[in-house]
């Protein structure tokens, strides 16, 4: 069965087993490689990405969903790589291992994108299920910070 949608703006049609998790059609069918695979159970937000503007973990959600609506992976957020939030990871070094950071700048956009100020309170919260097991939770905050400000 063909999903029609559309990916980082472009519009794809995948033959796919409808209930196969979005996650395995970004990576393994459209070769798009930065959104990961953390806990397979949509609580740790490795796997975000924007569905209609909106934050989603893709490894819970089926392709089906997103049928006609458009999704946004890391690689869609910026062709170079120089939106805000990007920018601020960048210049305040916030990851150490690396592998949560895509799905943590995709939160951290779609916070922006719906709270261009945020409070600490607002960060905590929009980023709670977002895990970063090397434990950069402080820096997180500074770099979102940073992109509302537009410091970056």
């Amino acid at each position: 069965m063909a999903i029609e949608f559309e990916l980082n703006g472009d519009a794809v049609s995948l033959n796919v087993e409808s209930d196969m998790p979005l996650l395995w059609a970004i990576r393994d069918i459209s070769g798009l490689t930065g959104t990961k695979f953390g806990c397979g159970k949509a609580l740790c937000g490795a796997c975000t990405v924007h569905v209609d503007g909106q934050p989603m973990r893709s490894c819970s959600l089926p392709v089906a969903a997103v049928a006609g609506r458009a999704v946004t992976t890391i690689e869609g957020l910026s062709e170079t790589g120089d939106h805000p939030v990007q920018q601020a990871w960048r210049e305040l070094n916030v990851p150490q291992c690396g592998y949560c950071q895509s799905g943590q700048i995709m939160s951290a956009a779609a916070l922006l994108a719906r709270t261009p100020n945020p409070s600490d309170d607002d960060i905590d919260t929009a980023m709670s299920g977002n895990i970063c097991r090397c434990g950069t939770y402080p820096r997180i905050r500074k770099a979102i910070h940073r992109a509302a400000e537009g410091k970056s």
